[in-house]
């Protein structure tokens, strides 16, 4: 008898597990963001901090390394691109000489708007899936879960 290659697997130990379906959820839709985000020739995550500087002007390198779980030359590497670009900008913080306030500039806000109407419409088949009291629980679900495993880094 041939198996039905549509017929789900039964996880077997990992039935319980939470690590490999956040891992399938996150591969479909990495890969789907990559495709629809590739038009606008931007490193990876730079839809995430632009939208991070966008809602917290004058936040910092390390804040926006850290809320993106991004090494710090990485993060560098981002910003520079996206400030050769006429993104964002970089200012001497006010408070602390030292660091760098990051804000966008209007054609960053523009770019932001264009890339955020993709993405969400590339999160269509959850926005459907789910009810949007569904999506919001789902969305503090993996902050707890991301909190949690978080504090434990290794």
């Amino acid at each position: 008898m041939a198996a039905d290659d549509s017929a789900k697997l039964d996880w077997g130990p990992l039935a319980d597990a939470v690590g490999p379906r956040v891992r399938l959820l996150r591969n479909a839709l990495a890969a789907r963001t990559v495709v629809v985000l590739a038009p606008f020739s931007l490193p990876s995550g730079s839809l995430s901090i632009l939208s991070l500087i966008a809602a917290n002007p004058g936040c910092s390198q390390t804040m926006l390394a850290r809320q993106t779980a991004m090494n710090k030359s990485a993060m560098v590497g981002v910003l520079d691109e996206l400030e050769k670009r006429g993104l964002a900008r970089r200012s001497t913080a006010p408070e602390d000489r030292r660091r760098n306030a990051l804000s966008l500039t209007g054609e960053g806000e523009k770019l932001l708007d264009e890339m955020q109407r993709v993405a969400n419409a590339q999160e269509g088949p959850i926005r459907q899936a789910l009810t949007p009291a569904e999506q919001a629980q789902l969305r503090a679900l993996l902050e707890r879960a991301y909190d949690a495993v978080a504090q434990d880094a290794l």
